[in-house]
């Protein structure tokens, strides 16, 4: 080519400017044709203009997403409206993302209902990544989540099993079966209502907090799992067509009125510094005051937020767990006669069940995890976003995508799992690896990376004692007329499509263990 050139230039009147202009177009050319592609975007089904392929979502999006995958591959690309989603359906994506690239997907893609509860997206599920996360996160993880924290509340939670334990025996001397998803909700209410301001509420106002406290939980969730138009175009939001918005802020309105009456009644207290804190308000009132003079401190609506995660993230979740959990083996007779034996074995029927024996419960665990296996709470978690544009399994994710982790494909993988869709506790006794901690990218249930779910270890502790208290002092059967029906309802949280009404039959050797 440079001989070319040179020759060009002997031969013709070409100036040394001209030439010079010559060659760097040249140049510019060779480097552009060399240049290795850039990675495509995934493949996807194709969309309509505008709206893209929001016309053909299912309302189960967590199948709706397995049935894509099967066509398209285990990463793929949507437009939902001016919005670009792309799904991920593989443990190893998975970890591309939440291990590999952990800090660049480490933002999320905060739906607007879900910044109207959390005080602009004060809290651990939405804040940004950044200093004023981790600082909130830390102080949580550290102080308020931590072992002796936990460990403070137990006979809290101790009491509201108990009290919960006495009405369902009492319903079974009455020969009436009971709703389990209404109880268990009531009873994870209670437990998170008694552990948020257990300590900062008088006794004689409970009940009314507790009434008020339901109502406002269960609507806030349901707006959370709505599908908002303003979330796929921004530029509709200032209408909020649905009534989303206004909706969700009257809920936040109410739950906030709750927080300030709580706060308003624990500093009536007079609680000193060196007081010993005995519910979360107290122990984040006390972190808030530490945390004054900091570079980032901790407002009362940060308080708030986070009380507001504990809220949403204390009751639903672990009901659902625990309801499908019962349905699995209510259907599945001998396994829970396996569980029934190990608490008989560890606890004894002369006995009743306590924190303290769960560690000696290993089957109770198995259940736990093979339940949210099967069923995740959150199936396809909370949305990541990239803060810069990503490779993923070779293709392109643009920064700020919308990206799902699909967690209930990737832990009914038939490569992964055998025979996946049966639910087999036993398959966990045998997986020692497989924990709550997101290392395994085959079994996410609370996510993974530094985005995973901050409250493991106190879900963990209500699921099991409640559940095994469950177990151990009833017998569980449906009565005639009810029909015991397996299938999901899709949501920002998985639940049953029928809830579960069964009759309670006591089975503990002496009566008085149920008072």
């Amino acid at each position: 080519m440079m001989s070319t050139i040179s020759d060009l230039f002997t031969n013709t009147n070409i100036t040394p400017n001209a030439l010079l202009v010559l060659t760097t177009i040249l140049t510019v050319l060779w480097f552009l044709f060399k240049r290795s592609p850039q990675p495509p975007l995934p493949p996807g089904p194709r969309g309509l203009p505008i709206v893209g392929n929001l016309p053909f979502l299912d309302a189960d999006l967590h199948t709706y997403f397995t049935t894509i995958a099967q066509k398209h591959g285990p990463i793929f690309k949507l437009k939902l409206g001016s919005k670009l989603t792309v799904v991920v359906n593989s443990p190893s994506l998975a970890r591309e993302i939440l291990k590999d690239q952990d800090i660049n997907f480490s933002n999320r893609d905060v739906p607007l209902t879900g910044r109207v509860a959390t005080y602009g997206g004060l809290d651990i599920v939405w804040l940004p990544y950044g200093a004023e996360w981790r600082i909130l996160r830390k102080l949580c993880v550290t102080k308020l989540l931590s072992r002796k924290t936990l460990e403070s509340f137990y006979e809290l939670r101790r009491q509201e099993v108990r009290e919960r334990t006495r009405f369902l025996y009492q319903q079974s001397q009455e020969k009436s079966a009971v709703n389990v998803g209404d109880q268990l909700f009531l009873t994870m209410m209670n437990l998170t209502m008694n552990m948020l301001w257990g300590g900062s509420v008088k006794a004689e106002n409970m009940e009314s907090v507790g009434a008020d406290f339901k109502g406002v939980i269960s609507e806030m969730i349901r707006l959370l799992g709505e599908p908002n138009v303003s979330d796929f175009f921004p530029w509709l939001a200032r209408f909020d067509l649905q009534g989303l918005v206004k909706q969700m802020r009257v809920c936040a309105h109410q739950l906030d009125a709750i927080f300030e009456g709580a706060i308003k009644q624990m500093q009536k207290l007079g609680r000193k510094d060196d007081d010993e804190c005995k519910d979360f308000l107290q122990h984040l009132m006390k972190l808030k005051d530490q945390e004054v003079n900091s570079e980032t401190p901790i407002t009362v609506n940060h308080v708030k937020g986070v009380l507001t995660d504990m809220v949403t993230g204390g009751t639903d979740t672990s009901t659902n767990t625990i309801e499908f959990a019962m349905a699995e083996l209510i259907s599945n007779p001998k396994l829970m006669k396996r569980a029934q034996q190990e608490l008989d074995e560890v606890v004894g029927k002369e006995n009743i069940v306590e924190e303290s024996h769960i560690t000696e419960l290993p089957y109770i665990l198995a259940i736990m995890k093979e339940t949210l296996r099967l069923h995740p709470t959150i199936p396809l978690l909370v949305p990541h976003r990239p803060a810069e544009t990503a490779v993923v399994g070779g293709y392109a994710i643009p920064k700020d995508t919308k990206v799902f982790i699909n967690v209930w494909s990737i832990q009914r993988d038939p490569n992964v799992w055998e025979n996946p869709t049966e639910f087999r506790p036993e398959r966990f006794l045998d997986n020692k690896s497989c924990d709550f901690t997101g290392t395994d990218y085959s079994f996410l249930p609370f996510g993974s990376g530094r985005r995973i779910c901050a409250g493991v270890a106190l879900a963990e502790r209500m699921v099991l004692y409640t559940l095994a208290t469950l177990l151990h002092s009833f017998d569980w059967k449906i009565p005639e007329g009810c029909v015991l029906d397996l299938e999901e309802k899709f949501g920002i949280v998985l639940k049953l499509k029928t809830p579960l009404v069964a009759l309670p039959v006591p089975r503990l050797s002496d009566s008085n263990l149920y008072q």
